[in-house]
C-alpha cells in the first residue's frame, strides 16, 4: 500500500482478545481510546461463537468478526490429533478477515483468539502489538512476542523480553466514576442501606464457593458491626443468608449487570484477583481483600501485589478464608473512616490510569509504520 492510499482512508485496527472478560475488557478499553485519539478509525474485534465477546463487544458498539475457536489441547486425546487441521482452518479464516478489513495492525490481549491472529498477521505482513495483562505471560502472547510483535505488559516481570510497562487499560466510565455522586442512586438500586458502610463481594461471573461460604458465614458478625453487604454469588451457585434484625441489608444476587453502580455503592471489596478485576477496583479508589485462585501458576497473587504493597488492600489465601478471617479483615477497616479513605487513595494511585491512551498511541504508531 502506498502513502497516498494509506492517507485516503482511516486506519483499520483489529483487536484479538476474545474468550473471557479478562481478555475482552482491556481490548474494549483500547478500542474506546483509539476512537478518542482518531475519530473515524476502524476498529474490529476478533472472537468466537463460544466466548463472552458475542455479547460484550456489540454492546459497546464495536464490530465483531468471528473465527473458529481452537484451544490448545492440554492432554492426549482426539482433540490433540485434530488440532493441526482445526488450526489451519482458523488461520485461513483469520487471514481472510484481515484481508477483508485491510488491516493495518493487530493488537492481541491473549487467549485462544490471539494465537491465530498473530500467526495470520505474520503471514499477511501486518504488524502486531501484544499486551499482557497478567503478571505471568500466557502461551498465546509468548507466541506473539516470538513472532516479532511490539510488546507491552501491565506489570514488570511478566516474562516478555523488552516489554514496555503500560498498566492495564480500563474503560473511561470507570476512571471517571464519581462514586460519591452516585452513592445514593446505587444503594437505592440494590436495596442497600443509604448510610451504612457496604462490602461488595464477588467471585467473578461464575462465583467462588469458598468466598460465598466465608462471607455468608460472617453475615451475623458483619450485621452486628453495622456493615451492609452486596454479594454476587454466581449464576450456578446459591446463597441463603438470614437477615440480622436491625442491621443493614445483606443483598445476595446471582450476577451484577450494573457493576458501575455496585462499585459506587461499595466502600470496600472482597474478590478474586484477576488482572482486570484488580485494575478496575483500584482505579475506582476502592480498597479490597483479594483472594487469589488457589490453583494455576500463582499469577493472581502477583496481580494484586502492587496494589497491596501500596497500601490499597490485603491478600488472603483461599485456604485461609473463613468467616472469622472475613470479619478480621473487613470490620476494622470499614469502621475506621480515616483508614478507609487512606486505603482507597493508595489503591487509586497504584495503577496506570493512562494505560488505554498509551496503548492506543503505540497501536497507531505501529500501524502508521506499515
Amino acid at each position: 500500500m502506498n502513502d497516498s492510499s494509506q492517507s485516503a482512508r482511516p486506519l483499520s485496527v483489529v483487536l484479538a482478545g476474545g474468550g473471557t472478560a479478562g481478555h475482552i475488557e482491556p481490548a474494549l478499553a483500547v478500542a474506546e481510546a483509539l476512537r478518542k485519539a482518531q475519530p473515524g478509525i476502524r476498529v474490529t474485534a476478533l472472537g468466537t461463537e463460544r466466548g463472552l465477546e458475542t455479547r460484550l463487544v456489540p454492546e459497546r458498539g464495536v464490530d465483531l468478526s468471528l473465527i473458529p475457536a481452537v484451544p490448545v489441547p492440554r492432554k492426549i486425546n482426539k482433540d490433540l490429533f485434530t488440532f493441526p487441521f482445526r488450526l489451519v482452518g482458523a488461520l485461513n479464516r483469520t487471514r481472510r478477515v484481515l484481508k477483508d478489513l485491510d488491516a493495518d495492525v493487530v493488537i492481541g490481549f491473549g487467549g485462544y483468539v490471539s494465537g491465530p491472529a498473530y500467526l495470520a498477521a505474520k503471514w499477511a505482513k501486518v504488524p502486531t502489538v501484544v499486551h499482557e495483562a497478567n503478571a505471568r505471560t500466557g502461551m498465546a502472547n509468548r507466541l506473539g512476542a516470538r513472532l516479532g510483535a511490539r510488546v507491552l505488559e501491565a506489570v514488570k516481570g511478566s516474562g516478555l523480553k523488552g516489554a514496555e510497562v503500560v498498566g492495564i487499560p480500563v474503560r473511561q466510565s470507570l476512571l471517571e466514576l464519581d462514586r460519591a455522586a452516585l452513592r445514593g442512586q446505587a444503594r437505592e438500586f440494590f436495596g442497600l442501606d443509604p448510610d451504612a458502610p457496604v462490602l461488595l463481594v464477588t467471585g467473578g461471573s461464575q462465583g467462588a464457593a469458598s468466598i460465598n461460604d466465608a462471607v455468608s458465614g460472617a453475615a451475623r458478625t458483619l450485621g452486628d458491626a453495622g456493615i451492609g453487604v452486596l454479594h454476587a454469588y454466581g449464576r450456578k451457585n446459591s446463597v441463603h443468608v438470614d437477615q440480622v434484625d436491625g442491621a443493614p441489608a445483606y443483598v445476595a444476587v446471582p450476577y451484577i449487570d450494573r457493576m458501575d453502580l455496585a462499585l459506587a455503592a461499595a466502600d470496600m471489596v472482597l474478590c478474586r484477583s484477576g488482572a482486570m478485576t484488580v485494575a478496575e477496583i483500584s482505579s475506582c479508589g476502592l480498597p479490597a481483600v483479594y483472594v487469589p485462585l488457589p490453583h494455576g501458576n500463582g499469577e493472581q497473587e502477583l496481580n494484586a501485589r502492587p496494589v497491596v504493597e501500596a497500601g490499597g488492600g490485603v491478600i488472603v489465601k483461599d485456604a485461609e478464608l473463613d468467616p472469622g478471617r472475613v470479619a478480621r479483615e473487613v470490620v476494622p477497616l470499614l469502621r475506621d473512616a480515616e483508614r478507609l479513605a487512606a486505603a482507597g487513595e493508595a489503591a487509586r494511585g497504584a495503577g496506570h490510569r493512562d494505560a488505554a491512551d498509551r496503548i492506543a498511541t503505540v497501536v497507531i504508531e505501529t500501524a502508521r509504520r506499515k
